[in-house]
């Protein structure tokens, strides 16, 4: 048996550092989509969120990756169906290619694996929801709070009416897609046709390519790192990873100071140095 390749902890950092996109400098003139296409080469997803302590917090990964950028970057790879939202690690922006390796969890939703109160919800209202779904498909894009019948607003789920929970599990389903407003309201509409134009991967595949986008994104990790970038059982993962391994993408790696076993993607650079300033 092979035995793992050795790394110092120096190395690891800079593999790290490379691997989400630190080793580049940032681009000299204002970052448009074309440098945001790169950066989601490098960071596979960027998760959103409602936090705007200095700036809603999915523009720091690209302040500090591209520096100036329009505010608009993101929204607009959005409206032109580059990115779409899903639950990826949270709420996140996730490349329009990558949309079939994460219809297992559309899938799994829809047959009762998403939280609990949203499938308790769908059991009991599921005309609601082929309602509100009709709805979005004759009127949308459409917010919760412009549905014809919308509910009142109260009780659990951050006070949400049974419009946007019947939404919002139209929309772990995949059933429809969201942008979001100024002030970080979704709106939905009816997922594009090529949301569903290449083929669907078996879960167990979805779930080995979700994994060795994270280790592509990672550089170098552990089981548990890879597990949580797309929130992949550990147990899945592991899985994935043997097989990896086997096919030669991942690299069975020892890390100096590490507990853990680490995995080195295989491509994975050690530059010389990755210095960088970056909020």
């Amino acid at each position: 048996m092979r035995r793992p390749d050795s790394l110092s902890a120096s190395s690891a950092r800079r593999i790290a550092l490379a691997a989400q996109g630190f080793a580049r400098p940032r681009p000299a003139s204002p970052a448009g989509r074309r440098h945001g296409r790169k950066l989601f080469d490098h960071v596979g997803i960027i998760q959103v969120d409602s936090v705007n302590v200095v700036t809603r917090s999915q523009e720091l990964p690209v302040f500090a990756r591209l520096g100036a950028h329009p505010r608009d970057l993101l929204p607009s790879m959005v409206a032109a169906d580059e990115l779409f939202e899903y639950w990826a690690h949270e709420a996140s922006l996730v490349p329009i290619a990558m949309q079939p390796l994460l219809r297992w969890r559309m899938d799994e939703a829809r047959s009762g694996n998403a939280w609990s109160g949203l499938v308790r919800f769908a059991e009991e209202h599921g005309g609601y929801i082929e309602a509100v779904l009709a709805e979005v498909r004759d009127r949308g894009p459409i917010a919760a709070s412009s549905l014809s019948d919308p509910g009142q607003r109260g009780g659990p789920w951050w006070g949400w009416n049974r419009g946007k929970r019947a939404l919002e599990y139209l929309f772990w389903c995949g059933d429809v897609t969201a942008t979001r407003t100024s002030t970080f309201e979704r709106v939905y509409r009816i997922a594009p046709a090529s949301f569903s134009t290449s083929p669907t991967p078996s879960p167990s595949d979805a779930r080995r390519g979700l994994v060795a986008r994270s280790a592509q994104s990672l550089g170098i990790a552990t089981v548990a790192d890879l597990a949580d970038y797309f929130r992949l059982r550990t147990a899945d993962t592991k899985v994935a990873v043997d097989q990896l391994v086997e096919d030669g993408l991942l690299v069975v790696t020892e890390v100096e100071g590490w507990k853990a076993q680490a995995y080195r993607w295989v491509d994975a650079i050690v530059p010389r140095n990755a210095a960088r300033s970056a909020l």
